[in-house]
């Protein structure tokens, strides 16, 4: 498998990095473990989970995911072989069972770290991430920002004050960001530089065929700023691998499962969708090889974070590194972006 390095960290991580979010909801620990052992075989050594984990976020399955990592990592002794990251979480969506409701502040920021750790049963987290900003931005699909005076929010200068100091302490190496936009990128960035604290290596946010807004300006930003991409949700939630269109919903499927996953559905996401798919069958891939490939073959994409729940998803998706996308492929992508410019957010 691949290996890029993950901005100026000095560490190589694998094209294709396991996501864990359905782990403690959707999936057992037998069945983590199953995953793990696979990825890890298939030379993955890139794993990414969250303090707030699994999803769909309840206060009585908060931290399984981690836990189940971390009881992989303890019974398998794999830990110096592989990158681990995880996230701190931010203010809001409904999480007033952490810590009375997460900020990103100095003090939340540890207490948050040192439970990781607990759950992970390590010493050092390689990546940890600021899962969503701190303030009133675009992010999870916000469009039309719009300015709020007075703002109550946590400045970047304390969140990245604090994340240093734990770089310093040894129970972090780096310092990520997720969901965030090209002004925080940047805000980041220049602190970092400023002050000689640790700086961003990468950015986690949402992209795939159906939502390339990172491109916007985020893209120029992970290109200049050696802050590469860590792409999720490049299948769009499954809709990309075309088993939702008709209206059709296979059972245990998450759009099934769980009401609040829409971001992706509606009229231009359905007939874009199925356009891709069309194109994917033409050339002899199927739906799901073909949205992943694309993906992987970005410029300022550092990892492709996939998910699954079965095993035959998890090996259809890591089989995707090995898909080179042939030019004729590529324009025709392009052709079809033109018509179905950004049809979800």
């Amino acid at each position: 498998m691949e290996k890029r390095k993950l901005g100026r960290s000095g560490l190589d991580v694998s094209m294709i990095c396991l996501g864990t979010m359905t782990w403690g909801e959707q999936n057992t620990e037998q069945e983590a473990f199953e995953q793990l052992d696979y990825a890890v075989g298939q030379g993955i050594n890139f794993i990414d989970t969250a303090e707030m984990y699994p999803v769909p976020p309840r206060a009585e399955t908060q931290g399984l995911t981690e836990q189940y990592l971390g009881n992989w990592l303890a019974r398998r002794g794999r830990r110096d072989d592989l990158v681990i990251a995880s996230k701190v979480a931010g203010p809001g969506n409904g999480l007033t069972y952490l810590r009375n409701g997460p900020r990103l502040s100095r003090d939340h920021i540890r207490a948050a770290c040192e439970s990781s750790l607990k759950r992970l049963q390590t010493d050092y987290i390689d990546l940890y991430q600021v899962h969503w900003p701190d303030r009133n931005a675009n992010f999870f699909g916000k469009l039309a920002y719009r300015h709020k005076e007075p703002e109550e929010f946590t400045p970047i200068e304390e969140t990245l004050g604090a994340l240093d100091e734990l770089v310093k302490e040894g129970k972090i190496r780096h310092v990520g960001l997720s969901n965030e936009t090209a002004w925080g990128t940047m805000k980041y960035v220049q602190l970092a530089e400023q002050k000689g604290w640790a700086r961003p290596v990468s950015i986690q946010n949402p992209y795939n065929l159906l939502n390339r807004t990172f491109e916007l300006a985020l893209a120029e930003v992970a290109h200049r700023e050696d802050v590469g991409l860590l792409a999720y949700s490049p299948l769009a939630f499954g809709m990309l691998t075309g088993k939702y269109l008709g209206g059709r919903r296979p059972d245990n499927a998450r759009i099934t499962l769980f009401e609040r996953f829409v971001r992706y559905l509606g009229e231009r996401a359905e007939r874009a969708t199925a356009a891709y798919c069309d194109l994917a069958r033409e050339h002899g891939l199927t739906p799901a090889q073909l949205a992943l490939a694309w993906v992987n073959s970005r410029s300022f994409v550092t990892s492709n974070i996939i998910g699954a729940t079965t095993m035959d998803q998890l090996k259809e998706n890591i089989d995707s590194h090995e898909i080179i996308l042939s030019d004729e492929l590529r324009r025709a992508l392009e052709e079809l972006h033109q018509e179905f410019t950004y049809p979800c957010p």
